[in-house]
């Protein structure tokens, strides 16, 4: 009997090893320097909140998204808990709060990962580690493929051929997906053009300073001509609608394996 103890303790531990590689994983993605801890106060709205010794907290990396208990999600998640934070840059918002990726005491996912994964926000890609960044999209992915939150209703991920609904969301973090038909350049601007009326058809621009960022990344615009990709960003309308792409990370090719990301 004794003789089969040595193989019972490996086998154990690497069952135990493999339940906790997702959150392993997740824990890895986003594995920045603490900034600092302490317990939540309150909430202040869907992203940010107050701690007990006065600092207001922004979570970094995610866009609230529209949904009546955006709020309560976060409120559920944090309040009175113990949390850490964590990035690479301590330095404050202009509105002075702390941006920061957060995780409660004693937990591998952050609190971004678990907005999403409910479907109460949405990735913004102003995280530039790629890692992370990746982190973040899979749980949007789990939301959206379960149809929680934002993603049980059919409107969170804009048409790029109807410009009239994506016009709609003027001034808000928005989702579209289309096929790209050309890819234009007009002075320092680049321009990939989801229809042929550049007056009234969505589009998105990149600037010139974008381009070593895209060079890095490997990828060369043009290659973008007829595929179908996916882009998130603000929406403005000058006159047609546009979203104007300051990272790479707001492009998504669809179904290429993983999503394009790259430092700033």
């Amino acid at each position: 009997m004794n003789s089969k103890v040595p193989f019972f303790v490996p086998i154990v531990v690497c069952v135990a090893l493999v339940a906790a590689m997702p959150e392993l994983a997740r824990a890895a993605g986003c594995a920045f320097d603490m900034l600092g801890e302490g317990r939540v106060a309150e909430v202040v709205d869907a992203r940010s909140f107050r701690l007990e010794d006065g600092r207001e907290v922004r979570l970094l990396g995610i866009e609230p998204a529209s949904t009546a208990n955006a709020k309560q999600a976060l409120a559920a998640l944090v309040t009175g808990r113990e949390v850490s934070l964590h990035g690479e840059d301590d330095a404050p918002d202009r509105y002075g709060r702390q941006r920061a990726v957060v995780f409660l005491a004693g937990s591998n996912t952050s609190v971004q990962s678990l907005l999403l994964s409910q479907g109460q926000a949405l990735v913004s890609t102003e995280i530039a580690d790629k890692d992370c960044s990746a982190t973040l999209l899979s749980a949007e992915g789990e939301a959206r493929r379960a149809g929680k939150g934002t993603w049980a209703g059919p409107a969170v991920i804009k048409n790029a051929k109807s410009p009239d609904d994506i016009l709609s969301g003027i001034g808000r973090f928005t989702l579209v997906e289309g096929k790209v038909l050309s890819v234009r350049q007009a002075g320092a601007t680049t321009y990939l053009n989801f229809g042929h009326n550049w007056t009234q058809d969505f589009a998105v621009t990149i600037s010139r300073r974008m381009m070593p960022a895209f060079e890095s990344a490997g990828l060369a615009l043009k290659s973008l001509e007829k595929k179908r990709i996916r882009v998130r960003g603000w929406v403005e309308g000058r006159p047609s609608p546009r979203i104007e792409v300051v990272r790479v990370g707001q492009i998504e090719l669809l179904g290429a394996d993983l999503p394009l990301h790259a430092s700033d």
